[in-house]
């Protein structure tokens, strides 16, 4: 079910200076802005930066699937600790992101992302 990591978010207190340090001190390509959440694109991996940088906030490892109904239902019908249901994050010009979460034994949250081209 799970093909690659897809993209990891990483939070971030001043989303502007961390902008500015992935972009022009790390060299990462940047992607685009939307809202509180930077995309750059790290390799194959997309980072994600999220001005949700508040205490106890920590990375969160997105698993690419190609179809993120089918892999919502196989780990719903495992008894997996789901959060959320797929949702549409973002509408873009040759694609759509989906996504949900759950968490593994630990509470650690996990997303769960898919990219469907229009």
């Amino acid at each position: 079910m799970i093909r690659s990591v897809g993209q990891v978010a990483i939070p971030s207190k001043e989303l502007d200076a961390s902008i500015a340090f992935y972009r022009d001190v790390l060299g990462v390509p940047f992607l685009f802005r939307a809202g509180e959440l930077a995309f750059f694109q790290c390799g194959e991996v997309r980072l994600m930066l999220t001005a949700e940088g508040g205490a106890g906030a920590s990375s969160i490892v997105y698993y690419r699937v190609e179809d993120v109904r089918a892999a919502y239902d196989a780990l719903k019908a495992k008894d997996a600790p789901l959060v959320d249901e797929p949702h549409l994050i973002a509408r873009l010009p040759d694609r759509e992101v989906w996504m949900f979460f759950l968490k593994d034994p630990s509470g650690n949250t996990l997303g769960v992302m898919a990219e469907p081209r229009l």
